[in-house]
C-alpha cells in the first residue's frame, strides 16, 4: 500500500485575494465549481474557511463512489486543507500570487490499495482524478 497523489493547477487572472476567498468560500461558491462528478454536496458547519464541514459523493468512475465528509482547515494564508473523515484522503487547495494573477493549485493524497487493485489505482485515479480537478478549476475561472 503505497501513497496515491493527484495534482492540478491553473493559472487564474484574477488577484490572489480574491482568488482565496472564493476557494474558501463552501457555501455560495464552491457549488457552482463542482462538476457532474459531485453529488449531494452539503455544508455542514461553518461555510467559509477554517471549521468548515462539508460533505459529498466523488463519482470518479461509473462504479466508484466516495462519501467524503471533510473539515477544513487553513494552516497558512492561501492553503485550504480538506481532510476526510472517512477516508485517508487528504485535499490541499493553494492560492498563490503569479504576475498573471493567481496560482490555483489542488492536490489529493491518500493510502492507495494493496496488490494488483493498487497497482491499477496509483497507475489509474490519479490522471482521472486530475481530469476533474480541470473542470473545477475552469469553474473558477468562469466564477472569478
Amino acid at each position: 500500500m503505497g501513497k496515491v497523489t493527484a495534482i492540478a493547477e491553473r493559472t487564474i487572472e484574477a488577484p490572489a485575494d480574491k482568488v482565496r476567498a472564493l476557494v474558501a468560500d463552501y457555501a455560495e461558491t464552491r457549488p457552482k465549481l463542482l462538476t457532474e462528478h459531485y453529488r449531494d454536496y452539503e455544508v455542514t458547519e461553518g461555510g467559509v474557511g477554517a471549521g468548515t464541514k462539508a460533505s459529498w459523493k466523488l463519482q470518479a468512475t461509473s462504479k466508484r463512489v466516495r462519501d467524503v465528509a471533510a473539515t477544513v482547515t487553513e494552516p497558512s494564508e492561501g492553503t485550504y486543507v480538506e481532510t476526510d473523515a472517512n477516508s485517508s484522503m487528504v485535499t490541499t487547495w493553494t492560492v498563490h500570487e503569479v504576475p498573471e494573477g493567481s496560482l490555483v493549485r489542488i492536490e489529493t493524497s491518500w493510502d492507495g490499495a494493496g496488490g494488483i487493485g493498487g497497482f491499477f489505482e496509483k497507475t489509474f485515479a490519479p490522471g482521472g482524478l486530475k481530469r476533474i480537478y480541470e473542470g473545477v478549476l475552469g469553474k473558477l475561472a468562469e466564477v472569478v
